[in-house]
């Protein structure tokens, strides 16, 4: 015989036993304090996302910032940090938050400035490339400006972008290779290589672009950049051009440019940015209306073409975790925060 709840979705039983339970979400902190950085990006009622974390103000909770009186009026893009301590459904109850607004620095506008020239070269001879050896250029594969593939990354980056990020301050291009790989730079400049999105379903390659949107959103490569880095990074895009110019000398000082900043123009973050990468490319991913739970499969897929290696070069370029772990971190937070069915699709 049919049960009171035999044919109701498992998921809005979940919710109902959550609704019935009679505390307030400050009610039964139970964890551990924590510690967040990131941004705020999404506010759902008297919830904010900051880091990928649903975050709710404790009773008597200090909420500090310019013209900030709660947590309801931090903006979103604000730079926030936080402590807490979550309750038994996953939601952060912060007890201390400040926010600022996210300013741009002069570090950050030079790193922005090579990242545009890096880009223009790339468009402009209609190919991604990087200097190889002798003063000669490694073609990597051919720039797609329209087309199916094309249409397809940038209506997955539009739905997944938070909308503090206007949509024409990404540009969202297609690699035409059979190498699995995608990245972003510090300007906006998205890239996807054709090849990864022959294997991938919307689903996987939203978690694929929500990561590397992460990278823009969280300015990861201008945190990540000590001083030698961030020189490096300066010489690049004029690199990548003057590797272009048939001069030996020119050529030459291009290979060195390239292959010292070239890998921190698009990826190569620490493991830290990485993680925090897959954090909040779950939460573009949910609020986007597509499917996170996607995320242990994809890697799975990764793990049984490149093996259990603390880097795979041709994806995700940088210190990740490994597959496994990877694997078993992106799981908790899907249990932690995305345990009923994202929104509706935009």
């Amino acid at each position: 015989m049919a049960t009171p709840h035999s044919k109701v979705p498992r998921w809005l039983v979940f919710a109902w036993a959550l609704a019935a339970v009679p505390c307030t979400h400050a009610a039964a902190q139970t964890s551990k304090p924590e510690r967040i950085n990131g941004y705020a990006e999404f506010r759902n009622g008297d919830t904010l996302i900051v880091e990928g974390q649903r975050v709710v103000a404790g009773p008597g909770a200090i909420v500090s910032g310019p013209k900030i009186s709660d947590l309801s009026s931090v903006p979103l893009g604000n730079e926030v940090k936080l402590e807490g301590k979550r309750n038994p459904a996953g939601i952060l109850i912060a007890s201390r938050v400040e926010t600022k607004p996210n300013g741009t620095d002069k570090t950050e506008q030079q790193i922005l400035a090579a990242s545009d020239e890096a880009e223009k070269a790339w468009v402009d001879q209609k190919m991604m490339f990087e200097p190889g050896d002798s003063g000669q250029i490694k073609k990597i594969g051919d720039l797609l400006e329209s087309g199916p593939y094309v249409e397809r990354a940038r209506k997955i980056i539009d739905r997944l972008r938070p909308s503090y990020v206007p949509a024409e301050a990404l540009r969202v291009r297609v690699v035409q290779t059979d190498q699995w790989n995608a990245s972003a730079m510090a300007n906006g400049a998205i890239w996807v290589f054709s090849g990864l999105m022959d294997e991938m379903d919307d689903n996987e390659m939203a978690i694929v672009l929500g990561h590397e949107l992460t990278h823009y959103t969280h300015e990861h490569i201008r945190q990540s950049q000590g001083k030698s880095g961030y020189t490096s990074i300066l010489g690049t895009g004029a690199a990548l051009g003057a590797s272009l110019i048939k001069s030996k000398m020119v050529q030459q000082a291009a290979v060195l440019g390239g292959q010292l900043g070239l890998s921190a123009l698009t990826s190569g973050y620490s493991r830290e940015f990485e993680d925090q990468a897959d954090r909040v490319g779950l939460r573009y991913v949910y609020q986007a209306g597509y499917d996170p739970s996607k995320g242990p499969g994809l890697w799975k897929k990764f793990k049984d073409k490149y093996g259990e290696t603390d880097k795979i070069t041709n994806f995700f370029t940088g210190d990740h975790s490994r597959p496994t772990e990877r694997i078993k971190n992106i799981t908790q937070q899907i249990q932690l925060n995305y345990s009923t069915p994202p929104p509706a699709k935009k």
